[in-house]
Order: C-alpha cells, then sequence, then structure tokens
C-alpha cells in the first residue's frame, strides 16, 4: 500500500498533466511508495486521455466523472479513492510546485495533520497576479478569518496544496461548494496540529483559468454554509454582543456625565470610552474567552493593558476609514461609519484573540 495519494482534479487540462505527473514523479520517486490519482470532470480535450497514455511510466489512476462538476468534489472523490494514509490535494495547472511534495510529506511525518503550501507564510510569493487579484485574494481570507475562525489556524487556508493524514476526515461529512477544500477540512476535520511551507503561487503554464464570479459567488455560499459548523464563529458572535454592550455604556455615560453631572462633553467622553473599555474587557475575560485567559491578577491587568491598547487602536481604524470613505470615495458618512465599526470589530477580534487571550489564531 502506498504512503502518499496526490490527488489531482483536471477539467481541460491536457496541456499540462502530462507535465505535473513527470514533476511529481521526479519530487516522489524513491523517497516514498505513492500514487496519483486524477479525478477528471469528464474533460472534451482528452485529459483522461493523456493521463491514460503515462500509466505505464507512472504510478497514476484516472477516475472520470461524468455526472458531477466542481474542483472541491472531485478531490473528495479522490480522497476516497486513496489507498494511502497520507493524502493530498495540487492542482494540474503547474501553479503549485510538485516538489514542495517531500518537505510537505516530512511535516506530516513529524506528527502534523494538515500541512498547507503557503502563498503567505515567511518565504511564500505569488507571482504574475494583478492589485485586484492580491486584494481580492486578501480580503476572502479575511473574511474566513471573521466567520469561519477555525481557519486562522493557517497562514494560507483557501490554499489548494496540501498534505493530510486520512485521519483527520475519517467519518467527516465533507460538503463544499466551489473550490476552497482546505477551509472545508479545517472547519470540519478532526483537525489538531496544523504546519505549513512556504512557496511561490506561480503563472499557469497552459490552458485557461478557472477563476472569475462564479467561483466568487460560490466562496461567499460556501463561507455561509460553514458558519454554523465553526465553533469559533460563537466565540465572535460572543464579542459583538459584548461591544453592543459597550455602545450602551459609551452613551449612557455621556449623556449621564453631559446632561446630569454637567462635565464638559469631551471630558465625559473620554470617561464614557474608558468606561466602555472596561466593560467589554471584562465581558470578553469572564465570557467570550472564559476557557483561555490565565489565572491571577497580575495577568488581568496585562490582559486589560493589551486590551486597552488594540481597542484605541481599532478606534483609531474606525476614524480613519470614516474620513478615507467620506471624503475621498463621496460615500454617506453614516454608511462609512458602519463601515469603519465594522473594520474596527474585526481588527479587535483578530488581535485580541491573538495577543489578549491565549495563542489565538495568526497574525492575518
Amino acid at each position: 500500500m502506498p504512503e502518499l495519494t496526490v490527488v489531482v482534479p483536471t477539467y481541460n487540462e491536457a496541456p499540462n498533466v502530462a507535465a505535473l505527473l513527470r514533476r511529481v514523479d521526479g519530487a516522489l520517486v524513491g523517497r516514498v511508495d505513492y500514487e496519483v490519482v486524477v479525478v477528471d470532470d469528464n474533460s472534451p480535450d482528452g485529459t483522461a486521455d493523456v493521463v491514460r497514455s503515462v500509466q505505464g511510466e507512472y504510478p497514476v489512476r484516472v477516475v472520470v466523472r461524468k455526472d458531477e462538476r466542481g474542483l472541491a468534489s472531485a478531490v473528495i472523490e479522490g480522497f476516497r479513492q486513496a489507498k494511502g494514509e497520507v493524502v493530498g490535494a495540487i492542482d494540474a495547472d503547474l501553479q503549485h510546485p510538485p516538489e514542495k511534495l517531500p518537505e510537505l510529506l516530512q511535516k506530516v511525518r513529524e506528527g502534523a495533520d494538515i500541512v498547507v503550501a503557503s502563498r503567505y507564510e515567511s518565504g511564500g510569493a505569488i507571482e504574475g497576479w494583478t492589485l485586484g487579484r492580491k486584494v481580492v485574494s486578501r480580503g476572502a481570507r479575511l473574511l474566513a478569518y471573521v466567520f469561519a475562525p477555525s481557519s486562522r489556524r493557517s497562514r494560507d487556508p483557501l490554499s489548494g496544496f496540501f498534505l493530510l493524514r486520512r485521519s483527520a476526515i475519517e467519518g467527516v461529512d465533507l460538503r463544499p461548494v466551489g473550490y476552497k477544500i482546505l477551509l472545508e477540512i479545517l472547519v470540519r476535520g478532526h483537525v489538531g496540529r496544523v504546519a505549513s511551507v512556504p512557496f511561490s503561487f506561480a503563472d499557469r503554464e497552459a490552458g485557461q483559468s478557472k477563476y472569475g464570479v462564479r467561483e466568487q459567488v460560490n466562496y461567499l455560499r460556501h463561507l455561509a454554509r460553514l458558519m454554523p459548523a465553526d465553533k469559533g464563529l460563537r466565540r465572535f458572535l460572543k464579542f459583538c454582543l459584548v461591544g453592543g454592550s459597550g455602545v450602551l455604556v459609551n452613551m449612557g455615560l455621556l449623556w449621564l456625565l453631559t446632561e446630569v453631572a454637567g462635565l464638559f462633553y469631551l471630558v465625559s467622553s473620554a470617561v464614557a470610552v474608558e468606561c466602555a473599555i472596561l466593560n467589554n474587557f471584562l465581558w470578553n475575560d469572564v465570557w467570550t474567552f472564559r476557557d483561555r485567559r490565565a489565572a491571577g491578577w497580575r495577568a488581568r491587568l496585562g490582559r486589560f493593558a493589551r486590551f486597552n491598547v488594540f481597542v484605541l487602536a481599532g478606534l483609531g481604524i474606525n476614524v480613519a476609514f470614516l474620513w478615507l470613505f467620506t471624503e475621498r470615495l463621496g460615500v454617506y458618512y453614516l454608511l462609512s461609519n458602519l463601515i469603519g465599526i465594522a473594520a474596527a470589530t474585526m481588527w479587535n477580534f483578530l488581535v485580541n484573540s491573538r495577543w489578549t487571550w491565549g495563542a489565538g489564531p495568526p497574525r492575518p
């Protein structure tokens, strides 16, 4: 039985698939017993025939699907067909370098449940993307971090190049929409330790990219389906509820100190803001992050100091977005403020999860 099964989902990849198999074999032969399972969505360009023509040269099998489409579901079908105890996915378009497979496998052998080939790890890179494509990619990653918090165990939860232990998906009902199978596994799988290996995402060598508006919509649909399954989302919702209570404390004290106590409204505002921060910290400490707090009053004071700094930075982000969208982009100021509040909330949750309460998620 092979130790490793590499799953390759394909659709119209005839110009690339033979070169991919040659490079996979060059990277793995003599290092590990392996197999490749190509899952082809009945490509009209003869991709499956190309694979069959080289079966005598490489340990490869091809599965042709005629009634189903989609990269993520093709990877799942490949996992079902796999014989290896370690399984993984790589794209057929040569944007993922097969030469990284031995390094990924070594991380699994060292104890990782999933090893992600990451574009965003130190040493990783993306070649040939426009600024717009990079912004969309980072925005999609940020959405995953906020609405599927289990994804924060990886710097590149949307990567299509990874290896995992079969036990990580044993008995798991995987139901992805679109391309992002790794995100599905991080949220629903039996995942303990996640490791990363940096790589450079290359330009497609031949054929046509499948990336487009449809896949962006599918990603949003996929994220919406994952949200109820992600336990980390409950923590984010608690964080938002606590933030709402802080708004009430802020507004109530501002009115009380200004209208009743007769203080100058800016002085009232400063006191109200700090009391709202204290309110939010205490509720987050005893409720939102209760399972991740260190004991002792000194540890609590340290958490409060960090929380203060990060929240005040969040206020700066709110104001910056308010100014940018109103003054530079001409957006109505109340809508700009809502955008600023949303950005500040994401910032506050991410940095406080990481640095105020425990190890938390990696830096986005």
